[in-house]
This record gives C-alpha cells, structure tokens and sequence, in this order.
C-alpha cells in the first residue's frame, strides 16, 4: 500500500469530515476511499482489521496502522499533511477550537434522536431540545467569533467537523418541519450554519441524497437496519439515489414501502 486508505459508509457525516479536511487540503488524491456497504455484515477482512468493531470510518495506513475514531483520524490526517494548516497553530486559538468542538457530540446526538423519534408525544420536547443546542452555538460563537461569518478568519476545523451534521440535519428540515427561528437568539448560528454548508470544500454531497438515504433513520432504523414489512434498506448503492423518488414527508402517519422508495 502505497498511501493511507479510508473504509467508509457513503453519506456518513463522519465519513465526510476527512473529505472535507483533504479538500482543503488539496490532499484529496492522497488517500483511497473504499466503501463498506452499510446494508450488510462487515466483512470478515474488514473486521480482522479493527479487531471485531464495526464502526466507520477506519483509516488503515501506508504502512498497515489502524487508526479509528473521526476525530482521531482527523487528527492524523492534520499532522500527516500539515501544508496548508487546518487547525489553529496559536494555542489560545486552538483551545477555542477544540471547545467548540467539543460541543458535537451532544448536538449530533439530539438531532439523530430527534430524526429516530417514532413518538408525536415526544417532538415537541425533542424540537426543543434541538433549539437548545443551536442556542448554546450561537451563544458560544456571540462570546468567541461575533462578527463572523466562520469562527476564525477562514472555514477551519470547526466547520470541518460541524458542517456535516449541519447538512445532515437537512433530515430535520424535511421529516420534521424543523427550523430555526427568525430573531437574534439563532442569528449568529445560522450565519455559521449557512457559510458552512455553502463552502467549495463541502459539497460532497446533497440534501436530496440525504433525505432518500436517511428514510429508514426518520422511521427509526440506523445503520441499515431492515424496518418490518421492507426487503431493502434505503442505504442500498442500487437503484441510485438519483433516480429515486422523494420519501414521503408524514413519517408520524405512513410507513413506505419499498416502492414507494424506488428501491
């Protein structure tokens, strides 16, 4: 093996962090990317390598280390191409950095509960708990970046690990009827959110593509997880999801059937 190579889930938002980072980079052809299909058992090969756990991304490197976890890999592919810096180099800088990052973990965690939900007696309190996250970002960056739009000068590491959740949560806006309101409690947040989601660097892919493939996600079904009654799963690689109609919006009061989902 002659460079590193990356074992991924088309879609993944995790997945699409190291994109994101190689992009800007200009490193984009220095790593292979190798999809694992989500709608079947990792393969054998794939689990002696990580040692029986299953999840993706996985980097495996040129000289044969396995290195999991996003973030951690993130971090390698900093350090490995350091030319153009992603990351803050000033210490202050970089902490600011890292407590913002700090927040995703939460703010993935409520949108994905709030996408899963099954229950009309729990979205409100599910809704709401989603503002509360957008508030504690928009409060964090009024503190640290008021002036915006990125948190530094240029789109960096924050966006980088943020910016695929934003464009995943494109599941919210769709399944969910989410959006942040108008006034200056979000403002800041959305400016953040918008500049991210728009940058060159992150258009690896599509709020269309989200919605088709997160179908199963909205009616409480991840990781390729079949729902009762379907034959397949709407992470399947065939048909492409381009040729697929849209899902049904009333996740609440419908299940589709498979073909309803053009699978």
């Amino acid at each position: 093996m002659t460079k590193p190579t990356v074992f991924h889930i088309p879609v993944c938002p995790f997945c699409q962090r190291l994109e994101i980072l190689l992009s800007l980079k200009g490193r984009t052809s220095d790593v292979n990317f190798r999809v694992i299909d989500i709608t079947q058992p990792r393969p054998d090969w794939l689990l002696a390598k990580t040692r029986g756990t299953t999840a993706l991304p996985v980097l495996e490197s040129a000289d044969g280390h396995v290195i999991k976890e996003s973030l951690v890999i993130l971090q390698y592919l900093e350090d490995l191409y350091p030319e153009p810096a992603v990351a803050q180099r000033d210490p202050y800088r970089r902490a600011v950095e890292n407590m913002l990052t700090q927040m995703e973990a939460v703010f993935c965690t409520q949108g994905y509960t709030f996408v899963m939900n099954q229950s009309l007696e729990r979205r409100d309190d599910l809704r709401k708990g989603m503002l509360d996250q957008y508030a504690r970002l928009n409060d964090f960056l009024m503190e640290h970046a008021p002036s915006g739009p990125f948190l530094f000068e240029e789109f960096g590491w924050a966006e980088t690990v943020f910016t695929p959740l934003f464009m995943r949560f494109w599941f919210l806006e769709y399944y969910e009827d989410f959006e942040l309101p108008q006034g200056d409690q979000y403002a800041r947040v959305r400016e953040w959110r918008d500049a991210s989601i728009s940058h060159p660097a992150a258009q690896q892919v599509t709020k269309d593509e989200i919605v088709k493939l997160y179908y199963d996600y909205a009616k409480g079904a991840g990781n390729g997880t079949l729902l009762p009654g379907r034959r397949r799963s709407s992470f399947v690689f065939e048909p492409d999801w381009r040729a697929r109609p849209w899902p049904p919006k009333n996740k609440y009061e419908h299940a589709a059937t498979d073909e309803e989902l053009g699978l």
